[in-house]
């Protein structure tokens, strides 16, 4: 697939992998429609593909908010005049296991990370099927290939990504749609910083939690958006992305059951 003169829509666009998304398809010829909630932030995105000479259009809103999901296609397209491609990149991350969150905030990370998700993919899916040629790329995670303990709600909405984008490329088989889901391991963005933690989770728990994070979000940004769309291009089905992704991804294939031990002795 060639982004030139083609339209994107990119979400969680303000900051972290989507900036990078942004930039990376800016470079390349291609239209964005930015979305976040964070308009400071969503307008330095702007701001930083402006020597592109691309066309850029901002949305500010929440990505949960169901009536403003409905709406946002006609709006793309009445500024645009086309959708071609997805990029569903919104997430937020919350600390803490299983029993030290409440419902609430599961519900919360399955609501941004998952249902919003679905919602912006069935809002865009009847614009992206007049393209003669449109992507779908879902943001998952290495916890959508491996389940950690203390990360119960974020892996099972990373994982229900992985599940709905693979279901999904084999229901638009023979379409002019794709669909690839990208799992990035630790990339150096503000998630960690930004996670809600659960209301039983004990401070000093939680500050050796974002310490470790520190060491283990490596990769900048930049790189992993464009591995992602350097694979969006090839139309690659699943793009697995940075080292630590790819040891995740082979050490649960070859230890199913119990490659956490195996991590576990690796992180201590």
């Amino acid at each position: 697939m060639k982004f030139q003169n083609r339209v994107a829509v990119v979400t969680g666009a303000a900051s972290g992998i989507g900036r990078g998304l942004a930039q990376s398809l800016a470079q390349r010829g291609c239209q964005l429609a930015l979305v976040d909630m964070q308009e400071a932030g969503l307008a330095e995105t702007a701001q930083s593909v402006e020597a592109t000479g691309v066309r850029v259009s901002q949305f500010v809103l929440n990505v949960t908010d169901r009536q403003a999901v409905s709406d946002l296609p006609q709006k793309v397209l009445a500024t645009h005049g086309r959708v071609d491609a997805l990029f569903n990149n919104a997430g937020v991350a919350l600390g803490g296991t299983f029993e030290q969150i409440s419902e609430a905030d599961f519900d919360w990370v399955m609501d941004v990370n998952f249902h919003s998700l679905v919602r912006l993919t069935r809002a865009f899916l009847p614009s992206l099927k007049v393209s003669d040629e449109a992507r779908i790329v879902n943001i998952s995670s290495l916890f959508g290939l491996i389940s950690p303990p203390g990360q119960t709600a974020y892996s099972a909405s990373k994982f229900a990504v992985r599940a709905f984008s693979n279901a999904l490329r084999y229901e638009l088989a023979g379409s002019s749609v794709g669909v690839t889901v990208a799992h990035p391991g630790g990339v150096a963005t503000s998630i960690a910083k930004s996670a809600r933690v659960g209301a039983g989770v004990p401070s000093e728990e939680w500050s050796k939690q974002r310490d470790l994070a520190d060491r283990l979000l490596r990769m900048p940004p930049q790189r992993a958006a464009e591995i992602i769309v350097v694979a969006a291009q090839a139309n690659q089905s699943r793009v697995i992305v940075g080292a630590d992704a790819w040891f995740g991804a082979w050490l649960e294939r070859l230890m199913p059951v119990s490659y956490w031990k195996v991590l576990e002795r690796g992180m201590r």
